[in-house]
């Protein structure tokens, strides 16, 4: 297949775009490289199935040639970028969607929206199914993300509706691994700089807020799953392992070998008490489970994050 990649040269972008490359496929990165970096695609740009634009996708967007898949990740899903860049966020959750989708209409594409588990808000159900429409604060800060994502998935279901465009959507949970920004705020990304430079690691609140963290291979492995099979989703990608953010921060130490100590700040504001994946659909529409357990794969991030700190 001909891919086009949004948000290529991110964090999970350029995994995506390397693990297409690896089947045979050709890809078509887009990025405007505002938290995505060219470090990420660098060892691809000698590929010659692999073509970059430099471009934000939340203007108009053209590619050249046939294109058999738009998959659209262009979006900073960081907490730091929340307060930093909302505006872009909000923009390239709608406009960036709309334009996405708009290519993928054209050149009669299927279309996949990467989603997040964001849309749940705080859940007031757990584990969240699909069928669960989530407990949102439109106004606060984390809604800048939140309701960009749900907002996408709307139109990207209108256009299915009224233009019978192809399309599914996955719900991504906490994804973590190589190629994560140092700085992005995420807590796995947080605790392992934290602890390779010897700092105090930061819990916010009590620690007791659950996650479940996906490795990005795992992730990757699901998205591929959902573009090449016939569901529309949405659909979570996800691990079903539930940790609370002090184990997390504790296994961050161990697996560093880390002398860091633990502070508290205070919680942020909207801050999820708990989130965990149903993984009913994937398991049973695509075949997909998580492989990679915790331990493992912060083992592997953190030898990433020595080689670039």
């Amino acid at each position: 297949m001909r891919v086009v990649v949004t948000g290529g040269a991110g964090f999970l972008g350029s995994h995506l775009c390397r693990a297409l490359l690896g089947r045979g496929d050709e890809v078509v990165a887009i990025d405007n490289l505002i938290t995505g970096s060219m470090r990420n695609v660098e060892d691809l740009m000698a590929h010659p199935g692999f073509t970059f634009q430099h471009h934000d996708v939340s203007n108009y967007v053209h590619v050249p040639g046939t294109v058999d898949a738009v998959m659209h990740l262009a979006s900073p899903a960081s907490p730091a970028d929340f307060q930093r860049i909302p505006i872009q966020i909000l923009k390239v959750g709608s406009r960036g969607t709309q334009h996405a989708l708009g290519l993928a209409k054209d050149k009669g594409s299927r279309f996949f929206l990467a989603s997040t588990s964001e849309v749940y808000g705080d859940p007031l159900v757990h584990p969240q199914p699909e069928t669960y429409w989530g407990n949102v604060n439109p106004i606060g800060p984390r809604g800048v993300y939140d309701e960009a994502k749900r907002f996408a998935e709307a139109m990207t279901m209108a256009y299915h509706r009224f233009h019978q465009v192809d399309v599914a959507i996955v719900r991504i949970f906490n994804t973590y691994g190589p190629a994560m920004r140092p700085d992005d705020g995420r807590a796995v990304s947080n605790f392992l700089v934290q602890a390779l430079q010897g700092k105090p690691i930061t819990v916010y609140g009590d620690g007791s807020q659950s996650r479940s963290f996906t490795y990005v291979d795992d992730e990757i492995r699901g998205f591929l799953a959902l573009l090449d099979s016939d569901e529309t989703g949405p659909i979570n990608i996800g691990n079903d392992n539930e940790f609370t953010i002090l184990e997390l921060a504790r296994l961050a130490i161990e697996v560093t070998g880390s002398s860091s100590d633990i502070v508290h700040e205070p919680l942020p504001m909207d801050d999820p008490m708990q989130r965990r994946p149903d993984l009913t659909l994937a398991r049973t529409r695509l075949g997909w489970k998580p492989e990679v357990q915790l331990r493992e794969g912060l083992d592997k991030t953190a030898q990433f994050f020595r080689t670039v700190l």
